[in-house]
C-alpha cells in the first residue's frame, strides 16, 4: 500500500485532475494501473491499497474524487466496498465515484445497482480506461452544479454494459415495478434500481407530479385531464394514451390545473 505525499484538500475545480485511489489485491495489476493512470492528465493517483479495509480507511484519510476498485478481493469484496464508500459525502453531497475494474463479466448489474460510473474489464486497455474516466469528470460537474440545488437533475441508468446519463427533464413517466423504477424517455425505456416514493421526494415539483402510486409524470406531458364518471378521472398524455389518477392524488392533479 503506498501513501501519498501531500493530504491537501482538493479545490473545486472541475478542471483539476482527479484525485484517484487505486484498489487491487493483486500488487502486478496495481502497478499495471498506474502505469495507466500515469498517461492520462485528469487523474492524480493519491494512493493505493490491496484490500477492501485498507481501501475505506484511505478513502477517509484522503477524501478521493475517484476509486478504481477490483470486484473480488478475499475479506470485503469490491461491492461491499462501493456500498461503504456511497456513504462518504463530500463537499457535493456524494461520496467519491467507483469504477470497478474486473477480470469478471457477471457482476456488471450489481455494480450499477451500486451507482457505480462504470464497469471496465480486464485487461485494462487505456482508451477504454479514458472513456470510463470521461464519464466521472462529467458527473462531478454535474454534481458540483446540482449542489446549490435540491432537486435532482440527472439520472445515471444501465443499459446493457454501460450507464447512460439521463437529464430528469428527458423523461417523461415513471412507472414503479416492485423495488425498480421504469423511466420513459421518448419510445425507449430504462430500469433504475430506485423506489418510486424514493425518486419522487428527489424530483422537482415544479415539473413533475405523482398520479398514482405506480406512477409520476412530467408535468408538461400532461394534454388534459378526463372525467371518465363515477369521480373516476383520467390525465390524458401528449401521445393519446390516458392513464388513471390515484384518488390519494385527484386533489393535487386537480390544483395543478386550477380546480
Amino acid at each position: 500500500m503506498t501513501k501519498p505525499e501531500s493530504q491537501t484538500v482538493p479545490s473545486a475545480d472541475t478542471d483539476e485532475p482527479m484525485r484517484t485511489l487505486i484498489v487491487d489485491d493483486e500488487p502486478l495489476a496495481v502497478e499495471r494501473m498506474q502505469v495507466i493512470c500515469a498517461k492520462l492528465g485528469s487523474l492524480s493517483v493519491v494512493g493505493t491499497a490491496n484490500d477492501g479495509e485498507a481501501a475505506l480507511r484511505l478513502a477517509k484519510a484522503l477524501r478521493p474524487d475517484l476509486v478504481l476498485l477490483d470486484m473480488t478481493m478475499p475479506g470485503m469484496d469490491g461491492l461491499e466496498v462501493a456500498r461503504k464508500l456511497a456513504g462518504m459525502a463530500g463537499d457535493d453531497g456524494a461520496g467519491p465515484a467507483v469504477i470497478f475494474v474486473t477480470a469478471h463479466d457477471n457482476f456488471a448489474v450489481e455494480a450499477f445497482d451500486c451507482d457505480a460510473v462504470d464497469y471496465v474489464l480486464k485487461p485494462v486497455a487505456k482508451d477504454r480506461l479514458s472513456r470510463a474516466i470521461d464519464r466521472a469528470v462529467e458527473r462531478r460537474g454535474s454534481l458540483r452544479e446540482d449542489a446549490g440545488s435540491k432537486w435532482l437533475k440527472e439520472l445515471w441508468v444501465p443499459h446493457r454494459s454501460e450507464l447512460i446519463r439521463l437529464e430528469t427533464s428527458q423523461v417523461g413517466r415513471v412507472d414503479a415495478e416492485r423495488d425498480y423504477v421504469r423511466l420513459h424517455v421518448g419510445d425507449r425505456s430504462y430500469l433504475l434500481l430506485q423506489t418510486i416514493a424514493g425518486l419522487e421526494k428527489k424530483l422537482d415539483p415544479a415539473q413533475f407530479i405523482r398520479i398514482h402510486r405506480s406512477t409520476i409524470l412530467r408535468r408538461d406531458n400532461i394534454r388534459g385531464l378526463r372525467h371518465d364518471g363515477l369521480g373516476v378521472w383520467s390525465a390524458e398524455l401528449e401521445n393519446g394514451e390516458a392513464l388513471r389518477i390515484g384518488r390519494t392524488y385527484l386533489s393535487k392533479v386537480k390544483a395543478m390545473a386550477g380546480r
